[in-house]
C-alpha cells in the first residue's frame, strides 16, 4: 500500500518512535470482526471472542449464512465496535444515532437498549438510508425510527430531546485505508481541516437536541488531531460539557493531550483506526417542552383487519401508535414529537400490508417476534433454508392447518409465510433472495 507523502510526514511527527510500527501495519490485512445479537431468541457459540467486549468476535461471517440472514450476527470490525461499547446506553433511554448507515452503531446501541426506550437512526444519504433499514430490520428491532434528514432539520423537531446522541462523524477516513484503499485517493493534507468544519456544523445541531444531563459520544475513523482532539477542545470551550473517562482496553491509547479520550492504532489495537470521546452535558433547560403527539390514522376497516390477524395469529401486544403509509402498517413508538415534517424511511416497526379485504404480515414482523409471541410457527432445517432463500416453496406436514405461520430456522424467525394444503408458500422477499453455492 502506497501512502501519501504528506500523510507519512504528518504521522512521523505525531507518532515519533511509534511511527515505523504504525506504517508497517498498513502492509497487513484489515482485521474483520462481528457481533452477536442479544435480541435474538436462539443463540450459539463462536470462537475468537474479543476480550472485554460483550458480543464481540474476530473473524468473518458469510452474508448468506443462517446466522446473518436471521440477524443473529452483524459484521463490524473491532475498532468500530468500540463506539457502541463506549456509548452503552441504559435501557429506556431516548438515543439518536446521527450518522447511522450502514447500521453497525445502531444495532450495537439496540443491543444495550434491549427493545426499550427509543432509537432514532438517521442517515442523510437516501440510498444508504435504505441499507440502514434493511440491517435494522434483520436485527429484530422494535423501537426504531429511521430518518433521512440533515442534522439541522432534525434539530427543528427534537429540541432538548435525546438522553444520548452518538455521532460517528463524516471524516477523512484515514483509519479505513487498509479496509478501503480507495479512501487514500480522497485524502489530502487539507482534507482533515475541511472535514473538521463540517463536523462542527453537525455538532451545533446535535447539541440543540441533547437533553439536560444527556450524554454525547463523538467518534471518527481517522487519527487526524484536527478532527479529533481539536474538535473535543472546541466542544469543551463552547458548551457545558465534561469529558467522561473511557477505559483503555485491548491496546487502546489516550488521546493526544486528552487522557479521557481513546485512540485505536492498528499496530497496537487489533482492528482499524478509530477515535472516541464521551461527554456528560451539564447545560440545557430544566424541563422538556410538552410534545405534540402522533395519532393513529387507520380507517375502521384497516383497524379491524389488523385486529383480526393479530387475534388469530399472535400473542404479541402492539404497544405504540398504529399508523398507515399508503397500504403499509407501522407501529410507531410512543413519546415522539410530531414527526410529520421529517423524511421517514422506517416509521417504527413494519407490521405488514393491507390488501383487498385482508392483512398480510411483513417480513420484518416475522424477524422480530419470538416463539411465545406467535400462535403458529414452522421450523425449517438448514437444508430447507437454502431452498427457501432461493425462493422455493417447501413441503410441510399435511396436518398443519392452512394459514399464516412464522418461519423459523435454527430457532430464530425468518418472516411469515402461508401454509396451504401441506405447502409452505415462499414469502422470502424477492429482493433478498439468493442461490447458495
Amino acid at each position: 500500500m502506497v501512502l501519501p507523502s504528506d500523510f507519512i510526514a504528518k504521522y512521523k511527527q505525531l507518532l515519533g518512535a511509534q511511527a515505523p510500527a504504525f506504517f508497517e501495519s498498513f502492509q497487513e490485512e484489515a482485521v474483520a470482526g462481528f457481533r452477536t445479537n442479544p435480541l435474538k431468541e436462539a443463540q450459539r457459540s463462536f470462537d475468537s471472542k474479543i476480550d472485554q467486549m460483550p458480543w464481540s468476535y474476530y473473524g468473518k461471517v458469510s452474508g448468506r449464512s443462517v446466522e446473518h440472514v436471521t440477524g443473529l450476527v452483524y459484521s463490524q470490525e473491532p475498532a468500530a465496535q468500540v463506539v457502541g461499547q463506549v456509548a452503552a446506553p441504559n435501557e429506556g433511554m431516548k438515543v439518536l444515532d446521527l450518522a447511522a448507515a450502514p447500521g453497525g452503531k445502531s444495532t450495537h446501541l439496540l443491543s444495550y437498549l434491549g427493545n426499550t426506550g427509543l432509537l432514532v437512526s438517521n442517515e442523510i444519504s437516501k440510498k444508504r438510508s435504505k441499507i440502514l433499514v434493511e440491517n435494522i430490520e434483520r436485527f429484530g428491532a422494535r423501537n426504531v425510527l429511521v430518518t433521512n434528514e440533515s442534522a439541522e432539520r432534525l434539530a427543528g423537531v427534537f429540541a432538548d430531546y435525546f438522553d444520548m446522541i452518538v455521532l460517528d462523524a463524516p471524516c477523512s477516513g484515514e483509519g479505513m485505508f487498509r479496509k478501503d484503499p480507495g479512501a487514500i485517493d480522497y485524502w489530502s493534507s487539507d482534507y482533515p481541516s475541511e472535514c473538521a468544519e463540517l463536523q462542527k456544523e453537525i455538532l451545533v445541531s446535535a447539541m440543540d437536541m441533547l437533553a439536560p444531563n444527556g450524554q454525547l459520544v463523538y467518534s471518527t475513523c481517522t487519527w487526524s488531531p484536527e478532527e479529533n482532539e481539536e474538535i473535543v477542545q472546541w466542544l469543551l470551550e463552547h458548551y457545558d460539557l465534561d469529558l467522561v473517562e473511557i477505559p483503555k482496553i485491548n491496546g487502546m491509547v489516550e488521546g493526544i493531550g486528552l487522557t479521557q479520550t481513546a485512540r485505536m492504532y492498528p499496530h497496537l489495537f487489533k482492528g482499524e483506526g478509530q477515535f472516541v470521546a464521551k461527554f456528560q452535558y451539564r447545560g440545557g433547560k430544566t424541563s422538556r417542552k410538552k410534545l405534540k403527539g402522533n395519532k393513529s390514522n387507520l380507517t375502521r376497516e384497516q383497524k379491524q383487519l389488523w385486529q383480526d390477524f393479530a387475534q388469530s395469529s399472535l400473542f404479541f401486544k402492539a404497544e405504540g401508535i398504529l399508523q398507515v403509509f399508503g397500504d403499509e402498517l407501522y407501529l410507531l413508538p410512543h413519546g415522539l414529537p410530531d414527526i410529520s415534517k421529517l423524511k421517514i424511511v422506517r416509521n417504527g416497526l413494519h407490521l405488514g400490508t393491507f390488501k383487498k379485504k385482508r392483512f398480510e404480515p411483513s417480513f420484518a414482523l416475522g424477524l422480530v417476534l419470538r416463539s411465545d409471541e406467535v400462535k403458529y410457527r414452522v421450523e425449517i432445517s438448514e437444508e430447507e433454508f437454502v431452498q427457501y432463500v432461493a425462493g422455493q416453496p417447501l413441503a410441510v406436514s399435511t396436518e398443519l392447518t392452512n394459514g399464516w405461520y412464522q418461519v423459523s430456522v435454527a430457532g430464530n424467525g425468518l418472516g411469515f409465510a402461508k401454509v396451504v394444503s401441506g405447502t409452505l408458500k415462499n414469502a422470502f422477499p424477492k429482493g433478498l433472495r439468493f442461490l447458495s453455492k
